[in-house]
């Protein structure tokens, strides 16, 4: 007790006071502590415990949920504490983690716990239906997310916030770091191309971690008909903006390493082109090819393999660019960097050809697409989208729970 103490006396604390059905613990830790002492809203439970003894619980995570060395899954530990959870909400990928981009996932039972698993991504429809609903009171959500728009698993929260706004239940987010949480770059989406890969008014990179999102959709009105949910969100302690979090589990299958997390912001809009990002090959998102691509050293084959079934030009010999001995802070500072896809294009001389209608929805604006066909470069295009980001910084100040 005596550590703990001391330690209580290190941490700088920060209320912020949202409403009387918002409760944000407070404990936020100085920018000078490292990132290996982070601990993540999971690992606190004496902090969420006394909120969901006596209810009934659904937990919304996947194979990230996990706490300590052991790595101990959150699921786990809340049996452990005698938590009564009756059900378990999948996002994309699954509950263990192991799907593919957009697969549907088949609703089921964990096997080490028999509690039922629904799916969020078995139909068409990502909120789940009435009789579910009626088995809980209140949604913990403990998942891992990479803070980029494009990346699912915020907007599975948000549609799960909407469901418990819906129905009357509670929502407590346990929060983890955003490994790209150090930056904020890209264009605020154009809500006409809202979709699942961009769902709220916020940049490509937004920087905020899902605890914050929360936050944030609930104090803006973002949720449907602008409803409110009963909101907690457990903080991390010793957790900044500018930390450098290493993620203790891969957060999809094709995120294997934090290169290709910091990769991602640039690499990920090749997913709109017939250009391969490397999936299918040990450095997804940190490799970029195509069998038409000349001039090049560096070539690929792309494989079916778990988490990539038919990836793009499966089986294909691919020539373009190795990115994946990069150095990280130089990727870091880089920041959402289209000189990747612009190369590829003129490369490739197709033209309009060169983007599917998916590389807007990805973007988040058509004036991307059209500035890269019109010869402009990464440096022109990046100057578009500045307001955006300052705007958005001076948005989501009021929502922030960590040092930026």
């Amino acid at each position: 007790m005596k550590h703990l103490k001391v330690l209580f006396i290190l941490l700088f604390a920060c209320v912020l006071t949202t409403s009387a059905q918002e409760t944000i613990c407070n404990e936020i830790c100085p920018t000078s502590l490292p990132a290996e002492m982070v601990v993540v809203g999971a690992e606190r439970t004496s902090e969420y415990l006394p909120l969901l003894q006596g209810k009934r619980i659904a937990l919304l995570s996947n194979q990230t949920g996990v706490v300590g060395l052991d790595h101990k899954h959150t699921l786990d530990l809340m049996l452990e504490m005698g938590l009564n959870v009756t059900t378990i909400f999948s996002p994309e990928h699954g509950f263990r983690g192991k799907a593919d981009a957009g697969e549907h996932v088949k609703s089921s039972v964990d096997e080490k716990t028999g509690i039922p698993i629904a799916s969020l991504y078995e139909g068409k429809s990502r909120m789940p239906a009435k009789e579910t609903m009626d088995r809980f009171d209140v949604i913990v959500t403990d998942i891992q997310d990479v803070g980029l728009r494009f990346y699912t698993y915020y907007v599975t929260m948000v549609n799960m916030m909407d469901a418990a706004a819906a129905y009357g239940k509670e929502f407590v987010v346990l929060d983890r770091p955003n490994p790209n949480g150090m930056t904020v770059d890209g264009p605020i989406l154009d809500m006409k191309l809202k979709s699942g890969v961009g769902w709220l008014p916020i940049p490509t990179v937004h920087g905020m971690t899902m605890g914050e999102i929360a936050l944030m959709t609930n104090g803006e009105g973002w949720l449907n008909e602008g409803k409110r949910v009963k909101l907690t969100v457990i903080p991390c302690k010793n957790y900044t903006h500018q930390s450098r979090y290493k993620l203790p589990i891969a957060p999809s299958p094709n995120l294997p390493n934090m290169l290709s997390i910091y990769l991602y912001p640039s690499t990920c809009y090749f997913e709109g082109t017939p250009v391969s990002l490397g999936r299918g090959t040990d450095w997804p998102f940190q490799v970029y090819g195509h069998p038409l691509m000349k001039g090049y050293d560096f070539s690929f084959t792309p494989t079916s393999r778990p988490g990539a079934k038919t990836p793009p030009q499966l089986g294909k010999l691919c020539h373009g660019v190795d990115l994946h001995n990069l150095a990280a802070e130089d990727v870091i500072a880089q920041g959402m960097n289209l000189e990747y896809v612009i190369d590829a294009y003129r490369n490739l001389n197709m033209g309009d050809k060169f983007f599917t209608p998916f590389f807007d929805k990805l973007a988040g604006r058509t004036y991307i697409r059209e500035m890269i066909m019109a010869g402009k470069s990464a440096t022109e295009i990046r100057a578009m989208w500045q307001d955006d980001v300052k705007r958005f910084k001076e948005q989501r100040r009021p929502y922030l729970l960590y040092p930026e």
